[in-house]
Protein backbone atom coordinates (compact mmCIF):
# COMPACT_ATOMS: atom_id res chain seq x y z
CA UNK A 1 0.00 0.00 0.00
CA UNK A 2 1.55 3.23 -1.19
CA UNK A 3 0.16 6.68 -0.53
CA UNK A 4 0.77 10.20 -1.75
CA UNK A 5 2.17 12.41 1.01
CA UNK A 6 0.11 15.33 -0.28
CA UNK A 7 -3.19 13.42 -0.48
CA UNK A 8 -2.53 11.74 2.86
CA UNK A 9 -2.71 15.11 4.64
CA UNK A 10 -6.33 15.62 3.53
CA UNK A 11 -8.82 14.57 6.23
CA UNK A 12 -11.79 14.23 3.87
CA UNK A 13 -10.00 11.62 1.81
CA UNK A 14 -8.95 7.99 1.60
CA UNK A 15 -6.64 6.82 -1.16
CA UNK A 16 -4.02 4.23 -2.02
CA UNK A 17 -1.89 2.94 -4.87
CA UNK A 18 -1.86 -0.85 -4.44
CA UNK A 19 0.86 -3.12 -5.83
CA UNK A 20 0.66 -6.89 -6.42
CA UNK A 21 1.04 -7.95 -2.78
CA UNK A 22 -1.63 -9.27 -0.41
CA UNK A 23 -4.23 -11.07 -2.52
CA UNK A 24 -5.60 -14.50 -3.47
CA UNK A 25 -4.46 -14.89 -7.09
CA UNK A 26 -1.87 -17.47 -8.16
CA UNK A 27 0.94 -17.92 -10.69
CA UNK A 28 1.51 -14.90 -12.99
CA UNK A 29 -1.33 -13.05 -11.20
CA UNK A 30 0.22 -13.44 -7.77
CA UNK A 31 -1.37 -12.10 -5.77
CA UNK A 32 -3.49 -8.91 -5.61
CA UNK A 33 -4.67 -8.88 -9.22
CA UNK A 34 -7.67 -6.54 -9.43
CA UNK A 35 -8.25 -6.67 -13.18
CA UNK A 36 -11.58 -8.19 -14.27
CA UNK A 37 -10.28 -7.90 -17.84
CA UNK A 38 -7.46 -10.35 -17.16
CA UNK A 39 -7.70 -14.12 -17.66
CA UNK A 40 -7.34 -14.72 -13.92
CA UNK A 41 -9.89 -16.67 -11.87
CA UNK A 42 -12.88 -14.30 -11.46
CA UNK A 43 -13.54 -15.45 -7.89
CA UNK A 44 -10.01 -14.48 -6.88
CA UNK A 45 -10.38 -11.06 -8.52
CA UNK A 46 -13.62 -10.45 -6.56
CA UNK A 47 -11.89 -11.47 -3.33
CA UNK A 48 -8.99 -9.16 -4.12
CA UNK A 49 -11.31 -6.22 -4.76
CA UNK A 50 -12.98 -6.85 -1.40
CA UNK A 51 -9.56 -6.81 0.30
CA UNK A 52 -8.85 -3.43 -1.30
CA UNK A 53 -12.27 -2.03 -0.37
CA UNK A 54 -11.84 -3.01 3.29
CA UNK A 55 -8.34 -1.53 3.43
CA UNK A 56 -9.65 1.78 2.09
CA UNK A 57 -12.47 2.03 4.65
CA UNK A 58 -15.01 -0.11 6.49
CA UNK A 59 -17.63 2.38 5.29
CA UNK A 60 -16.65 2.05 1.63
CA UNK A 61 -19.20 0.85 -0.89
CA UNK A 62 -18.12 -1.51 -3.67
CA UNK A 63 -15.32 -0.06 -5.80
CA UNK A 64 -16.55 1.62 -8.99
CA UNK A 65 -14.47 0.52 -11.96
CA UNK A 66 -14.90 1.22 -15.66
CA UNK A 67 -14.04 -0.52 -18.93
CA UNK A 68 -10.80 1.27 -19.82
CA UNK A 69 -10.16 1.86 -23.53
CA UNK A 70 -7.11 4.22 -23.69
CA UNK A 71 -9.33 7.18 -24.58
CA UNK A 72 -9.91 10.75 -23.42
CA UNK A 73 -13.43 9.92 -22.23
CA UNK A 74 -14.62 10.25 -18.64
CA UNK A 75 -17.76 9.79 -16.57
CA UNK A 76 -19.25 11.88 -13.78
CA UNK A 77 -20.95 9.92 -11.00
CA UNK A 78 -23.41 11.77 -8.78
CA UNK A 79 -26.40 10.65 -6.72
CA UNK A 80 -28.60 10.55 -9.83
CA UNK A 81 -26.33 8.10 -11.68
CA UNK A 82 -27.97 4.67 -12.08
CA UNK A 83 -26.41 3.10 -15.17
CA UNK A 84 -25.93 -0.62 -14.54
CA UNK A 85 -23.47 -1.19 -17.41
CA UNK A 86 -19.75 -0.59 -17.00
CA UNK A 87 -18.98 2.58 -18.99
CA UNK A 88 -16.18 2.57 -21.59
CA UNK A 89 -14.09 5.48 -20.35
CA UNK A 90 -10.69 6.14 -18.79
CA UNK A 91 -11.52 8.51 -15.95
CA UNK A 92 -14.10 8.80 -13.20
CA UNK A 93 -15.18 11.99 -11.43
CA UNK A 94 -17.46 12.02 -8.39
CA UNK A 95 -18.66 14.04 -5.41
CA UNK A 96 -20.25 11.06 -3.64
CA UNK A 97 -19.02 10.12 -0.17
CA UNK A 98 -17.91 6.60 0.80
CA UNK A 99 -17.91 5.79 -2.92
CA UNK A 100 -14.46 4.50 -3.91
CA UNK A 101 -13.47 5.04 -7.53
CA UNK A 102 -10.54 3.21 -9.05
CA UNK A 103 -8.40 2.75 -12.13
CA UNK A 104 -6.39 -0.28 -13.19
CA UNK A 105 -2.86 -0.04 -14.56
CA UNK A 106 0.10 -2.22 -15.51
CA UNK A 107 2.69 0.41 -16.59
CA UNK A 108 0.29 3.24 -17.49
CA UNK A 109 0.01 6.03 -14.93
CA UNK A 110 -2.83 6.30 -12.42
CA UNK A 111 -3.65 9.90 -11.49
CA UNK A 112 -5.70 10.65 -8.37
CA UNK A 113 -7.18 14.13 -8.02
CA UNK A 114 -8.87 16.00 -5.16
CA UNK A 115 -10.46 19.46 -5.14
CA UNK A 116 -10.92 21.10 -1.76
CA UNK A 117 -13.67 23.66 -2.51
CA UNK A 118 -16.34 21.44 -4.10
CA UNK A 119 -15.08 18.24 -2.42
CA UNK A 120 -14.72 16.48 -5.75
CA UNK A 121 -12.37 13.66 -6.73
CA UNK A 122 -11.19 12.01 -9.93
CA UNK A 123 -9.28 8.88 -10.88
CA UNK A 124 -7.59 8.86 -14.29
CA UNK A 125 -6.03 6.00 -16.25
CA UNK A 126 -3.34 7.72 -18.32
CA UNK A 127 -1.39 5.64 -20.77
CA UNK A 128 0.37 7.46 -23.58
CA UNK A 129 -2.76 7.37 -25.76
CA UNK A 130 -5.07 8.91 -23.17
CA UNK A 131 -2.47 11.49 -22.14
CA UNK A 132 -1.77 12.33 -25.79
CA UNK A 133 -5.50 12.72 -26.49
CA UNK A 134 -5.83 15.16 -23.59
CA UNK A 135 -7.76 13.18 -21.00
CA UNK A 136 -6.17 15.12 -18.12
CA UNK A 137 -7.23 18.49 -19.51
CA UNK A 138 -10.76 17.25 -20.22
CA UNK A 139 -11.22 15.99 -16.65
CA UNK A 140 -9.92 19.22 -15.10
CA UNK A 141 -12.01 21.36 -17.47
CA UNK A 142 -15.15 19.49 -16.40
CA UNK A 143 -14.29 19.88 -12.72
CA UNK A 144 -13.80 23.64 -13.22
CA UNK A 145 -17.19 23.77 -14.97
CA UNK A 146 -18.67 22.16 -11.85
CA UNK A 147 -17.28 24.95 -9.66
CA UNK A 148 -13.83 23.61 -8.76
CA UNK A 149 -10.86 25.97 -8.57
CA UNK A 150 -7.43 25.19 -10.02
CA UNK A 151 -5.66 26.48 -6.91
CA UNK A 152 -7.62 24.00 -4.76
CA UNK A 153 -6.67 20.94 -6.78
CA UNK A 154 -4.13 18.36 -5.61
CA UNK A 155 -2.99 15.74 -8.11
CA UNK A 156 -0.92 12.63 -7.45
CA UNK A 157 0.76 10.73 -10.28
CA UNK A 158 1.09 7.13 -9.15
CA UNK A 159 3.56 4.32 -9.97
CA UNK A 160 4.13 3.78 -13.69
CA UNK A 161 6.84 2.64 -16.07
CA UNK A 162 10.06 4.68 -15.93
CA UNK A 163 11.68 6.25 -18.98
CA UNK A 164 14.66 3.87 -18.90
CA UNK A 165 12.27 0.91 -19.40
CA UNK A 166 9.86 2.54 -21.86
CA UNK A 167 11.41 1.93 -25.27
CA UNK A 168 9.43 3.30 -28.24
CA UNK A 169 9.74 3.54 -32.03
CA UNK A 170 10.59 6.60 -34.11
CA UNK A 171 7.04 6.90 -35.46
CA UNK A 172 5.85 7.19 -31.85
CA UNK A 173 8.14 10.19 -31.38
CA UNK A 174 7.07 11.72 -34.70
CA UNK A 175 3.44 11.64 -33.55
CA UNK A 176 4.31 13.69 -30.44
CA UNK A 177 6.57 16.14 -32.30
CA UNK A 178 3.87 16.70 -34.92
CA UNK A 179 1.48 17.68 -32.15
CA UNK A 180 4.01 20.01 -30.49
CA UNK A 181 7.69 20.48 -31.39
CA UNK A 182 8.49 21.05 -27.70
CA UNK A 183 7.57 17.41 -26.98
CA UNK A 184 11.11 16.36 -27.94
CA UNK A 185 12.07 16.90 -24.25
CA UNK A 186 10.16 13.73 -23.29
CA UNK A 187 12.40 11.51 -25.41
CA UNK A 188 15.90 10.20 -24.84
CA UNK A 189 18.27 8.34 -27.16
CA UNK A 190 20.58 5.77 -25.64
CA UNK A 191 22.68 3.24 -27.58
CA UNK A 192 20.52 3.69 -30.71
CA UNK A 193 17.35 3.10 -28.75
CA UNK A 194 14.59 5.61 -28.05
CA UNK A 195 12.88 6.03 -24.67
CA UNK A 196 9.78 7.99 -23.60
CA UNK A 197 9.13 9.66 -20.25
CA UNK A 198 5.41 9.15 -19.60
CA UNK A 199 5.49 10.57 -16.05
CA UNK A 200 7.23 13.75 -17.18
CA UNK A 201 4.70 14.16 -20.02
CA UNK A 202 1.79 13.84 -17.58
CA UNK A 203 3.43 16.22 -15.11
CA UNK A 204 3.89 18.74 -17.93
CA UNK A 205 0.22 18.36 -18.91
CA UNK A 206 -0.84 19.18 -15.33
CA UNK A 207 1.53 22.17 -15.16
CA UNK A 208 0.22 23.48 -18.50
CA UNK A 209 -3.29 23.49 -17.02
CA UNK A 210 -1.85 25.59 -14.18
CA UNK A 211 -2.14 22.96 -11.44
CA UNK A 212 0.58 23.70 -8.91
CA UNK A 213 0.00 21.11 -6.17
CA UNK A 214 1.37 17.92 -7.77
CA UNK A 215 2.84 14.84 -6.14
CA UNK A 216 4.85 12.35 -8.21
CA UNK A 217 5.43 8.85 -6.83
CA UNK A 218 8.56 7.88 -8.71
CA UNK A 219 8.08 4.12 -8.52
CA UNK A 220 8.87 2.08 -11.63
CA UNK A 221 6.27 -0.63 -12.28
CA UNK A 222 8.65 -2.46 -14.64
CA UNK A 223 11.21 -3.02 -11.86
CA UNK A 224 10.13 -6.31 -10.29
CA UNK A 225 11.59 -5.37 -6.89
CA UNK A 226 8.76 -2.80 -6.54
CA UNK A 227 6.24 -5.66 -6.80
CA UNK A 228 3.86 -4.06 -9.28
CA UNK A 229 2.24 -5.77 -12.24
CA UNK A 230 3.82 -4.71 -15.54
CA UNK A 231 2.54 -5.42 -19.04
CA UNK A 232 5.98 -4.80 -20.55
CA UNK A 233 7.71 -7.08 -18.09
CA UNK A 234 5.12 -9.80 -18.76
CA UNK A 235 5.76 -9.44 -22.50
CA UNK A 236 9.51 -9.74 -21.94
CA UNK A 237 8.95 -12.93 -19.91
CA UNK A 238 6.67 -14.34 -22.65
CA UNK A 239 3.64 -14.48 -20.36
CA UNK A 240 0.31 -14.59 -22.21
CA UNK A 241 -1.32 -12.15 -19.77
CA UNK A 242 -0.61 -9.98 -16.71
CA UNK A 243 -2.22 -8.76 -13.52
CA UNK A 244 -3.49 -5.22 -12.92
CA UNK A 245 -2.59 -2.81 -10.15
CA UNK A 246 -5.42 -0.81 -8.62
CA UNK A 247 -5.39 2.82 -7.48
CA UNK A 248 -8.26 4.06 -5.33
CA UNK A 249 -9.58 7.39 -4.09
CA UNK A 250 -12.66 8.03 -1.92
CA UNK A 251 -14.31 10.95 -0.11
CA UNK A 252 -15.05 10.28 3.56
Amino acid sequence: MIRSKKLEKIKDLKHCFFNSVGGHSKNIYKSLNCGPGSKDNKKNIKKNLQIVRKKISKKAQNIFLVHQIHSNKFIFIDKAYDNKEKPKVDAIITNKKNFPIGVLTADCAPILIYEDKMKMIAAIHAGWKGAFKGIIGKVIKFMIKKGCKLENITAAIGPSISQKNYEVKQDFKRKFIKKDKKNYIFFKNKKNRLYFDLTKYIYSSLKTIKIKNIDILRIDTFDKTNKFFSARRALKLNHDDYGRNISIIMLN
